[in-house]
């Protein structure tokens, strides 16, 4: 009996490694940070591997009804065969555009041309303009071999040729779509969660939705997630915003002229574009030409309100209606994610024209790490990623997106999963992973401005300040007046996606610039410092008028003085009244994010002459200052391009000089996420 045991017990000895090594060979190999390791080899090997199906069929221009009847039109893309497009149910991927899908279209005939895209891909690799002083040029043409070029077309021919239909969409009001465009509005916002259902009801779907695409069409997936589509099961959304009044609209009572008016009037003028083949065909919508003629210029008149209202009488009801808190419009464009379900993939940069709710909205997102990614460049809304794909970086964009889909629409176990919850450029560093944003070893300090001169500016500056760790004992007044030095900062990169970065004297150095700022220096750090979170400055100030425009840079200051931005912030001195319940303070009870009403009712003007206290939100970031490096802190009372205060505020403040008052008994500091012991 013991014998027959112990022959059991040997012939288990000899099965379990087998068994063992069975069960690994079946489980997909872990992700390494932040390339993926062996499953981001194997997630490239998937992506590039030959097409399962030959071919891509086209239906042009098919009608989607809406619930109030209103008519969509798509362009599905199928896969397809020598005898037609496949037959059998497949996951749907849908792209919602106000860009006019035939765009879209136009960018992915272009791609379909491997002799154009391939020689393009390379020759952005090969091209190095940093030493003639257009890095950032090199920058932005590297987003073409990083795989970006499918993400923005919003159609990747290799996805639906792997097994995968796509469908691609014009947004209520634009392109070939009936109706009035409805700009982030409550309808559109309906619209989305409708078009994810109406796709995966049809013959062609197995009833597994996903979505794609960048900016307005990020936006769009976030709005189908929180809507609460039946059909929707993953979304990839690249630059998207949530929360688009204080992101770009209305970022601390500062209009984002510079962007959204070019932007309102670009989409306007395309969706007049007509269905060229409906008029030869004889079969041309009409109800299209109405619409049209009925909504010429959707928004012109909130822009033209902001803009131009001298005082609150001439504001007119469409300007108040967005800066009203109780409106559908202002909570629409406030956004929300409290009800997404659905696993996300998030991609962002530092200085997106959204980044000030990218990684609020990722962190506000209720699923488990393994059901949301976050990936942070350090690029601009036009180059959220690039020089990715190569060891120590993340997979192309276009990789990752087909990982994501197989997971979530294939069930096909490929460990992206396991990826790292965030992944981030640290600027002043590179490529890093963590489980935790921010970072848990970074605690918030107070760092005090100080009049003393730190002597490091090589420039001239309105006024060369320190940083303490103690409170400065010296009363002093600083002055800064508006002025146009921003023209060429990283700001205004920022809002122009990234055009003005081509110049490496505005993207990547502040210091023509900080010609017009305040700026207060630290020491050298000694060993590397990480900053890690959304900053806050506590700044006491004083208005000779009734009105003032504050704008805080964080900059990291290389020992050959270049100083390069990794942040900022701004406020109109009369919307500083803040909202505690969407604020957030750190263990001192001092903010981390001050979020600032910008409802028109909340609005206070300054008094003349009198101190007045303004906390003002510096968005997130995750920097490392290397050894040698110094912490400045750029104070500016302008920030053009990047915003404008509307015509109310900007007729009080007169544009007038302004004044930061350094009282020992009322201080003025930045409340920094800091990791690390830079000796201050």
């Amino acid at each position: 009996m013991l014998s027959k045991r112990r022959r059991r017990l040997r012939g288990l000895a000899v099965l379990l490694p087998a068994v063992v090594t069975a069960a690994l060979l079946t489980v997909a190999p872990a992700p390494a940070q932040p390339d993926g390791g062996a499953a981001g080899a194997q997630w490239l090997a998937d992506y590039e591997s030959a097409p399962k199906y030959p071919a891509v069929h086209i239906d042009w221009d098919v009608p989607i009804t809406m619930s109030d009847g209103t008519v969509l039109k798509g362009n599905i893309y199928r896969p397809a065969d020598a005898n037609g497009p496949i037959a059998e149910p497949l996951p749907t991927i849908v792209n919602i555009t106000p860009y006019t899908k035939l765009m879209q279209n136009l960018v992915d005939s272009a791609i379909a041309m491997p002799v154009l895209y391939d020689a393009l891909s390379r020759l952005a690799t090969m091209i190095d303009l940093s030493a003639f002083g257009f890095g950032g040029l090199s920058d932005l043409l590297q987003t073409v071999p990083a795989g970006t070029g499918r993400i923005f077309a919003g159609v990747d021919r290799k996805l639906i040729q792997s097994g995968y239909t796509m469908v691609v969409v014009d947004a209520r009001g634009t392109g070939f779509s009936q109706g009035t465009w409805d700009v982030f509005g409550t309808r559109e916002q309906k619209d989305a969660a409708e078009i994810a259902d109406w796709a995966g009801a049809q013959p062609f779907s197995t009833g597994k939705v996903g979505m794609t695409g960048v900016s307005y069409c990020a936006i769009n997936q976030l709005h189908a997630a929180q809507q609460g589509s039946k059909s929707l099961a993953a979304i990839f959304p690249v630059d998207p915003g949530n929360d688009i009044l204080h992101d770009i609209a209305d970022t601390g009572g500062a209009f984002g002229v510079a962007f959204l008016a070019p932007w309102l009037l670009a989409v306007n003028a395309a969706k007049f574009v007509p269905d060229l083949q409906s008029i030869f065909a004889g079969r041309f919508d009409w109800q299209w030409f109405t619409d049209r003629v009925d909504s010429p210029l959707v928004m012109a008149d909130v822009l033209a309100g902001y803009v131009f209202s001298l005082t609150r009488d001439q504001v007119p009801q469409s300007t108040q209606e967005l800066l009203d808190a109780s409106s559908a419009r202002h909570q629409a464009w406030q956004g929300g994610v409290d009800n997404i379900k659905v696993p996300t993939f998030l991609v962002g940069s530092w200085y997106d024209l959204f980044s000030y709710s990218e990684v609020k909205a990722f962190n506000s997102i209720p699923l488990p790490s393994s059901q949301k990614k976050l990936l942070m460049g350090n690029g601009y809304h036009g180059s959220p990623i690039s020089r990715n794909g190569v060891p120590g970086t993340p997979p192309r964009l276009d990789v990752l997106q087909r990982a994501w889909f197989d997971k979530w629409l294939k069930g096909i176990d490929n460990g992206i999963d396991d990826y790292d919850p965030y992944t981030l450029f640290q600027q002043g560093g590179g490529w890093t992973a963590t489980d935790q944003f921010p970072r848990p070893e970074a605690d918030y300090r107070r760092m005090y401005l100080s009049a003393n001169p730190s002597g490091t500016t090589a420039f001239p500056v309105a006024h060369d300040g320190s940083i303490t760790s103690e409170v400065p004992g010296d009363f002093q007044t600083l002055t800064v007046a508006p002025g146009l030095a921003t023209l060429c900062s990283r700001d205004s990169a920022q809002i122009t996606a990234g055009i003005t970065s081509v110049l490496d004297l505005c993207g990547k150095d502040s210091r023509v610039a900080e010609t017009s700022a305040l700026t207060f220096t630290s020491p050298p750090v000694n060993e590397p410092t990480e900053i890690s979170g959304p900053i806050a400055a506590h700044l006491n100030t004083v208005h000779d008028t009734q009105d003032g425009f504050w704008v805080v840079s964080i900059n990291d200051v290389a020992p050959d003085g270049r100083s390069t931005a990794i942040s900022s912030g701004q406020l109109v001195s009369s919307f500083r009244a803040i909202d505690d319940s969407r604020s957030t303070r750190s263990s001192n009870g001092d903010y981390t994010d001050p979020c600032t009403l910008i409802s028109l009712s909340d609005r206070h003007p300054t008094v003349p002459g009198q101190p007045t206290t303004l906390d003002i939100s510096i968005r997130s970031t995750d920097a490392v200052l290397q050894p040698g490096h110094r912490l400045r802190v750029d104070i500016y009372a302008a920030n053009f391009p990047r915003s404008l205060p509307m015509g109310l505020t900007f007729a009080d403040s007169q544009l007038a000089p302004q004044h930061l008052q350094l009282d020992p008994a009322n201080p003025s500091w930045i409340n920094l996420p800091l990791a690390g012991n830079p000796a201050w």
